[in-house]
């Protein structure tokens, strides 16, 4: 069986060896992988993926890893071995360096895909070196000062906007407004003194800078604001003002298309909006922070009929991925103006924004923000348009009242997914939230303690459904004796039910799909039937089949 893959991709490369394929040519398509993602070269496979074999000069791997080593500045340290799929190939494993890497002769290189999804190498220009070294984390591009700009070029109006935020915001440092304004500059650096003269950060002129300046000097820093109803363009914006009156007004913007829907609360009447406000705010504030200010493009907000959805230039920094978000300790691709954003009060204090999002959505009982059409250049937040789960957010509004504080992102996950699944093991939710083991198991015994969750069975035959209290406070009762009586009543029931429509023939398989059960749990209740007699075996191995007994 073929092991090795059969295509193309980021990560992947194949190189035909039939004419011993040139060193040189070998070292650049590892500095190109090494500066973009790492991953595998397969040296003796031919581009539609066919098997022609390693030339014998690079049969020695050992011999190969040091010709890259001392081709490669700094060394890159590939692993490599030779493998036989038909014939031998030599694989190398290229790790993503922590630097920019250069061949000995100087060329710095990057790997791309083209139109066509195919892979090449290109070179990497002086131009890009930033944003590789701010991808890394090597380098603060926010904190920089902006070539070309001087202390005229920061508008008077915007720093009266500022001390404006910072007032009347919650989580504001009211201690900064106390400041002088050079003072006020320096604290969030907004300046920074090159050769004894101050001089505006790139962060200083994202914030307050005038707009002409700002087109002038930072030709990159674009967003869009965009609603569109079916195929019918309702609004497109394009700006390059400062982020403070950027927020302000996209903050405006969606307020005119975010429907909000009244439910009753006890006394009160609240109402629930169509996109959550913390989150959409995080959303935006994630998206200008963390976007790659050195590449061509625009933070774009959109809002149509799925749902919302807030892009940006740049993808997920180095140590970010789409099943850490949650997890990963906070950090981004332009600490001072993240830094500067939350002194002032516009982003979440602890740098935990994206639990906010989750929130947003989840507390509503609608499905969870989805980043999965993120790439390596792009980072995407899609928010889907859907119902409020009223009788949901009722619980979560009365737990949190209860406990006075918060449910924490990890219940509320768990919870949702409860909600939606009916039951489920540790296994699942450790699938489906991407979070640890231990925070899994810490979440669910807090809410087994909290009456939130109730387990069944033992081993790995230990599942949860939501506690009689969740399903009584969200008006399905009934549900929750079928999922508590089920397992003692209704499931021989239905594995006898399905056997018999199927010739009273009926596998393992067959009844881990029907009652949506894990194979052991499916074992045992197969054992339960036959010391009851109801089934037989009918034949053993791979395919194991069982009989109904009439």
């Amino acid at each position: 069986m073929r092991t090795i893959p059969t295509k193309e991709t980021l990560e992947i490369e194949f190189k035909s060896d039939i004419k011993c394929y040139p060193d040189h040519d070998l070292i650049e398509e590892i500095v190109g992988m090494t500066n973009t993602v790492g991953g595998t070269l397969y040296l003796g496979v031919e581009d539609d993926g066919s098997i022609t074999g390693v030339h014998k000069k690079h049969k020695d791997a050992v011999g190969v890893t040091a010709l890259i080593a001392n081709n490669t500045v700094p060394p890159i340290a590939v692993r490599a071995e030779i493998i036989t799929e038909e014939k031998d190939i030599l694989k190398i494993e290229i790790p993503r360096s922590r630097a920019i890497v250069s061949t000995s002769s100087g060329k710095i290189l990057r790997r791309r895909l083209k139109m066509d999804g195919a892979p090449e190498v290109i070179p990497m220009y002086s131009y890009e070196i930033p944003s590789r070294l701010s991808e890394l984390g090597l380098l603060d591009f926010s904190a920089q000062p902006l070539p070309g700009a001087t202390m005229k070029d920061l508008d008077p109006n915007q720093r009266v906007r500022l001390r404006k935020i910072i007032q009347n915001r919650q989580g504001g440092e009211k201690t900064l407004l106390a400041l002088p304004d050079d003072e006020l500059d320096i604290a969030l650096r907004l300046v920074t003194d090159v050769g004894g003269k101050l001089i505006p950060t790139v962060t200083g002129m994202l914030l307050i800078g005038k707009e002409e300046r700002i087109q002038a000097l930072m030709p990159t820093a674009k967003s869009t604001f965009q609603v569109l109803e079916g195929t019918a363009v309702r609004m497109n914006e394009d700006s390059t003002k400062p982020l403070l009156e950027v927020f302000e007004n996209y903050e405006m913007y969606l307020k005119a298309w975010n429907p909000e829907r009244e439910t009753e609360y006890g006394l009160f009447r609240i109402p629930i909006p169509e996109f959550d406000w913390a989150a959409f705010r995080e959303g935006l504030v994630n998206a200008f922070c963390h976007r790659d200010y050195t590449m061509i493009g625009e933070v774009r907000v959109l809002i149509d009929d799925e749902g919302l959805i807030i892009s940006n230039p740049g993808g997920f920094i180095d140590g970010v991925n789409l099943k850490n978000l949650l997890t990963v300790e906070p950090h981004g691709r332009n600490p001072a103006l993240a830094d500067a954003m939350k002194r002032i009060g516009l982003a979440e204090k602890t740098g935990r924004g994206i639990d906010r999002i989750y929130e947003g959505s989840i507390i509503f009982g609608r499905p969870w923000p989805d980043y999965s059409e993120s790439t390596s250049r792009t980072v995407k937040l899609f928010i889907q348009r859907a119902k409020a789960d009223l009788p949901f957010a009722k619980l979560v509004a009365d737990e949190q009242n209860r406990q006075g504080k918060p449910l924490s992102i990890y219940t509320l996950m768990i919870l949702s997914l409860l909600k939606n699944e009916r039951r489920c093991n540790i296994d699942r939710m450790i699938e489906i939230t991407n979070l640890s083991e231990n925070k899994v198991r810490s979440a669910v015994e807090n809410m087994i303690e909290m009456g939130l969750v109730e387990a069944s069975g033992n081993g790995k035959n230990r599942s949860y459904i939501l506690g009689k209290k969740v399903y009584r406070e969200i008006n399905e009762s009934v549900q929750y004796v079928r999922q508590t009586g089920i397992d003692s009543i209704r499931y021989p029931e239905l594995v006898l039910k399905l056997a018999r429509t199927q010739n009273g023939i009926i596998t393992k398989q067959d009844i881990c799909e029907l009652l949506k059960i894990t194979p052991s749990q499916a074992y045992s209740l197969i054992k339960k039937l036959q010391k009851e007699n109801k089934i037989y075996l009918l034949n053993g191995g791979k395919y194991t089949k069982y009989k109904v007994v009439e």
